[in-house]
């Protein structure tokens, strides 16, 4: 059956559908050898050559869902030409040989949650800003802001000339350190520009020190530890496909702890933890 070609990449976990709009455009997509660049080019995936970069691409089949926690040092991509590690080869040391992208990003310096999967729909869903989906950073700068910087994050800041959306951002604790008192603040936020968070805390002079993602939407897991992932459970992933409600996501509840995975393949939804 022909289905538009961004249909067809996304569904095939290639990319979300405007990554793949834009992969058309940019001539980098192939139907039986000859290049596509419009937009509502259609295509049959059981039956012709699709190929992304030269790279054939196979008829969707089973989705992945998985949630990594992201060490820092890491690079949150597929590939990078600097050869840094990346998320990609912490699955690929733990098993995971589908192909899989991450949803959003965190910086190379950042650590915390990180979804990675092969189904562009709802990778499409979880980062378009209209469904306002939450992450919860935990997040420890230099210095103590004091309530009018607080007020100044909650409301908005300008960066590059754009204001940040209105954040939920509180005071958790202070901690001394050998260069002075730090704070550590819990930052909610709904948008994902680069650099978001630190740049917000550089723009109120309290700089970050250390920044860790405890909660995508409703998924949280405070057992799960750097480097290691899982897949998520049925439930996990129909709570990440309804749209977010104005007030706080109430977080969904991890599995239940379990005895470390083998080193095999596994099927998906099974709770386990593997490190990469």
């Amino acid at each position: 059956m022909a289905e538009r070609l961004q249909k067809i990449l996304s569904a095939a976990g290639v990319a979300s559908r405007r990554t793949a709009e834009t992969l058309i455009e940019q001539g980098r997509v192939t139907v039986n050898g000859k290049t596509v660049t419009a937009l509502g080019t259609k295509a049959d995936a059981g039956a012709d050559d699709i190929r992304v970069d030269g790279r054939r691409v196979k008829a969707a089949g089973r989705r992945r869902y998985i949630l990594l926690y992201k060490p820092r040092g890491y690079i949150t991509t597929r590939s990078d030409p600097e050869q840094r590690p990346t998320v990609i080869d912490l699955l690929a040391k733990g098993g995971v040989r589908e192909y899989v992208y991450p949803v959003g990003r965190l910086d190379y310096d950042s650590e915390g949650l990180l979804l990675l999967t092969s189904d562009g729909d709802l990778a499409a869903h979880l980062t378009h800003p209209r469904h306002g989906i939450e992450r919860e950073y935990e997040v420890r700068v230099k210095g103590v802001p004091d309530a009018h910087d607080l007020e100044r994050l909650s409301r908005g800041i300008s960066l590059e000339g754009r204001r940040t959306a209105p954040a939920a951002v509180d005071m958790t604790k202070v901690v001394d350190a050998e260069s002075g008192p730090q704070a550590l603040l819990s930052f909610v936020i709904q948008e994902g520009r680069n650099r978001q968070v630190r740049n917000m805390c550089d723009a109120i002079g309290h700089p970050v020190v250390r920044l860790r993602r405890v909660r995508i939407g409703p998924i949280t897991d405070d057992r799960i530890r750097p480097g290691e992932f899982r897949d998520l459970t049925p439930g996990e992933i129909a709570s990440l496909r309804t749209p977010a409600r104005a007030d706080r996501q109430r977080p969904t509840a991890p599995p239940p702890r379990t005895a470390p995975a083998a080193r095999s393949p596994r099927s998906p939804g099974d709770g386990r933890r593997r490190r990469g």
